[in-house]
């Protein structure tokens, strides 16, 4: 199988289109906001079919680690036809755990995340920090005390007897499930944010607003009210909106960029190039055999 990450408007999308009419495979979504149904626009799902788009109400709450057995699935039954499966996506956690093996930390007790996220706002970072220091010294070792949300993961992990520590660090050593190619975009960043700009004006005018403003009175979810763009959209005005996405998704790209660092890719292929050279690039790598290892 092949697995293609970068940044937000790297070109992911558009190599993985070609690579799934070359090879005669299909591509499984590794984009946390491409679950979602309704909000094409606002997560520039693709114009081809794919697997793990748009296939989750707005009202549901995904975990990581149900996208995982989604992607196993997904992965298994295109492998089960004789196609390649094709992996894309910017959300670095996600394409890891579609790939690996590794057994996810299981989800939070009802009304724990609730209860340490309470604590964590009545006394304050150091304070919820130091309490996850004495519970988990390991994890607490590994998240800042600013990283709310970081925190409180690793506070409900103390409650099921588990760590964030163990697996976060298992992550990138689990060997993947089945042979990978996997492949890093890269575009400079001075291009990269040309793009992004190109790409808000463009769902502007494609009526993000709209579509944002239907999504969110359907009451969407606490994971899905974390698509970037559709909170802005809905219920800022239009001007301000388009403004407050577009800085977001410039951090996001930077964030992402730091993923591509530490993902064992094969390759980092330069993303300005056009997609046909760089998918014709991904064939000749993956017909000289380079692999991620198979456990």
């Amino acid at each position: 199988m092949i697995a293609l990450y970068g940044p937000t408007a790297s070109g992911k999308s558009a190599v993985a289109g070609l690579l799934r009419e070359r090879l005669g495979g299909e591509v499984v979504s590794a984009d946390s906001a491409a679950l979602y149904a309704g909000i094409p626009i606002l997560t520039a799902a693709p114009a081809y079919p794919a697997r793990l788009v748009g296939v989750v109400p707005l009202e549901a709450d995904v975990s990581v680690g149900e996208y995982q057995r989604l992607a196993h699935e997904a992965i298994d039954d295109i492998l089960a036809s004789g196609r390649t499966p094709i992996v894309a996506g910017g959300t670095g956690l996600y394409l890891r755990t579609a790939l690996s093996g590794l057994e996810l930390p299981p989800p939070p007790a009802p009304g724990s995340r609730e209860r340490w996220g309470a604590l964590y706002d009545e006394v304050g970072p150091e304070r919820a920090h130091a309490e996850l220091a004495q519970l988990d010294p390991a994890a607490a070792a590994q998240v800042h005390p600013n990283d709310r949300r970081r925190v409180i993961r690793a506070l409900e992990l103390t409650d099921l007897g588990a760590s964030l520590a163990p697996a976060e660090s298992a992550l990138w050593k689990a060997d993947a499930r089945h042979p990978t190619l996997l492949v890093g975009l890269e575009v400079p960043l001075e291009e990269l944010d040309a793009r992004i700009e190109a790409r808000v004006a463009g769902m502007i005018e494609q009526g993000a607003v709209a579509e944002a403003q239907a999504a969110w009175s359907a009451q969407p979810s606490q994971t899905a009210r974390k698509v970037l763009g559709l909170e802005e959209f809905a219920t800022l005005p239009a001007d301000e909106a388009g403004a407050a996405v577009l800085l977001a998704t410039k951090r996001l790209a930077r964030y992402q960029r730091k993923w591509l660092r530490r993902l064992p890719v094969a390759a980092t292929l330069d993303g300005t190039r056009p997609p046909e050279e760089i998918a014709d690039e991904v064939v000749a790598l993956a017909g000289a055999g380079e692999r991620l290892p198979r456990r």
